[in-house]
């Protein structure tokens, strides 16, 4: 069995905020897409909106292309690019466009679900260990990579979604900027 997956671009689709202030393409939902427990999703912000409140699910949240602002109750946090934020789903917080239009990577988690988000410019490698309860997927924002585990190997391009189920230390080499989402099993 392969170590890597590539999520085909043609099979996502874009939808509405339950809110409908904008729109999300689901890129995976587990371990029922219809009652998940972890969510990754990009968001699609063309114009400053309201979040929908996901009371119960916790989130983590990077600015893709454009920085932005996040109210949370009067309390205003600066999202940049590829800077990580966790905030509780519940408290919905307005979101100000303050260099345009940008798309937002996030991952949403529930009911017990735990994982980890990173985003970062990949120049050179980098090595994740092993770990038999984790499950890692990787999507390409720029440039290029060559993902290697246990003899194997995958090439990816920007903007390409690839599920990763490595046994072995998983090395990741190339440059560009990548999101890493690293779910629990």
């Amino acid at each position: 069995m392969s170590a890597f997956h590539r999520v085909p671009a043609e099979t996502l689709r874009a939808e509405p905020w339950a809110n409908g202030a904008g729109t999300t393409t689901v890129l995976a939902s587990g371990p029922d897409p219809d009652a998940w427990h972890w969510r990754l999703s990009i968001a699609h912000l063309e114009s400053d909106a309201d979040f929908s409140a996901l009371p119960g699910v916790r989130r983590q949240f990077t600015a893709l292309d454009a920085p932005l602002a996040l109210s949370f109750a009067g309390n205003e946090r600066q999202a940049l690019r590829l800077a990580v934020i966790r905030f509780d789903g519940a408290d919905a917080p307005h979101a100000r466009l303050t260099d345009g239009p940008t798309r937002a990577f996030n991952l949403m988690l529930r009911d017990g679900a735990e994982g980890e988000l990173i985003a970062r410019p990949l120049n050179g490698a980098m090595v994740l260990p092993p770990s038999a309860d984790a499950h890692w997927f990787l999507y390409l924002l720029a440039g290029q990579a060559e993902l290697r585990t246990s003899g194997e190997s995958l090439r990816a391009t920007q903007g390409e979604s690839v599920w990763i189920e490595a046994t072995g230390t998983l090395r990741i080499e190339g440059g560009g900027e990548l999101v890493l989402a690293r779910i629990e099993a």
